[in-house]
């Protein structure tokens, strides 16, 4: 047995008897190791943060784990079908979806999971930076091998924000928003944007990339001062700090039931559930083209998740990519 199984059976045995002792011989026959190498292992589990107290006679007890995402911790309880029964950890890398891509190339098997403690070269959308400071926020990136064509790729952004919307919405207690196409608020605010990637030729898709980043607990002073649109942390909306574990395992859960829906049903009831977070219907927003700008109220959304506007002088605007906000 490795270490890192060794480890991941003592905190299963830990968490089964939550609140009680596990005696160190009846680890050590679990483990078929002697009682000095589950020591050896406690010890290594308290250096990653772990509180576990021992009690001559009576054994080892869990009190406290870390806010860590290593892989024993995110999958500690989370029973999914597809995502998350791999998951791929760094302390730091340059993007989660960049190893993301590195996975899928090699042959990863879908549901594959990447997530980083801190990325020094995290991506938003256009080609822009997601800033991710370490410690504090979610950088997870989802390998999937939808059988789909790849003009429908783009429904998976929906199928993402309304994970990390519920997974919100579970966690905090409070109701967030979407904006379109993918970017999830609280209180009008940013608290995590999707940029989703893929590998496809014309007739088919090799993978997809589904990129998340969720700010969790991140301080005011520690978001740049040049934003290009006003942000937050679900620490600074509820008032106290998050799990980043129980997040995580919240969101895996969310994607995997949503994920096995759209394989099952299509693209309808995801899109649906998505307008359940959607409030710019009937609004004036108004729509950044890169190249443009146009203004005009929101009347919905197509089957395929374009954007529908009418513009002020009464014609109809399908909106395929841009940024969008109210006015």
């Amino acid at each position: 047995m490795t270490a890192k199984n060794a480890q991941e059976e003592i905190l299963r045995l830990l968490r089964e008897k939550a609140g009680q002792f596990v005696s160190g011989e009846e680890f050590s026959q679990s483990l078929g190791v002697s009682r000095t190498a589950v020591w050896k292992q406690v010890r290594q589990l308290r250096e990653l943060g772990y509180t576990i107290e021992a009690v001559t006679s009576r054994g080892y007890r869990l009190t406290g784990t870390p806010d860590t995402l290593i892989p024993t911790e995110i999958q500690a309880g989370l029973e999914t079908r597809r995502i998350g029964r791999e998951v791929v950890y760094y302390e730091t890398t340059d993007s989660t979806n960049l190893r993301a891509h590195d996975l899928g190339e090699a042959g990863a098997a879908e549901g594959t999971v990447v997530i980083a403690d801190r990325q020094t070269a995290g991506k938003g959308r256009l080609g822009r930076s997601w800033i991710s400071p370490p410690g504090v926020n979610l950088y997870v990136s989802v390998l999937l091998r939808p059988p789909i064509l790849p003009y429908h790729a783009p429904q998976l952004s929906f199928l993402s924000a309304v994970a990390v919307a519920r997974a919100v919405a579970e966690i905090s207690g409070l109701a967030p928003s979407v904006k379109w196409p993918n970017d999830v608020l609280l209180r009008g605010r940013k608290i995590a944007g999707l940029l989703n990637e893929m590998s496809a030729e014309t007739e088919g898709i090799h993978y997809v990339i589904l990129g998340i980043g969720v700010n969790l607990n991140m301080r005011s002073d520690q978001f740049p001062a040049d934003l290009r649109y006003p942000a937050t942390s679900l620490a600074l909306e509820k008032g106290e700090p998050i799990s980043r574990a129980a997040f995580a395992r919240a969101l895996l859960h969310h994607l995997d039931s949503l994920y096995a829906l759209y394989l099952e049903a299509g693209f309808p009831p995801v899109l649906k559930a998505w307008e359940a977070f959607f409030d710019l219907i009937g609004r004036q927003v108004e729509v950044d083209y890169q190249s443009r700008r146009v203004q005009g109220r929101v009347e919905g959304l197509d089957d395929d998740g374009a954007l529908l506007l009418r513009l002020p002088d009464g014609r109809a605007e399908k909106v395929l990519a841009g940024d969008v906000r109210p006015v």
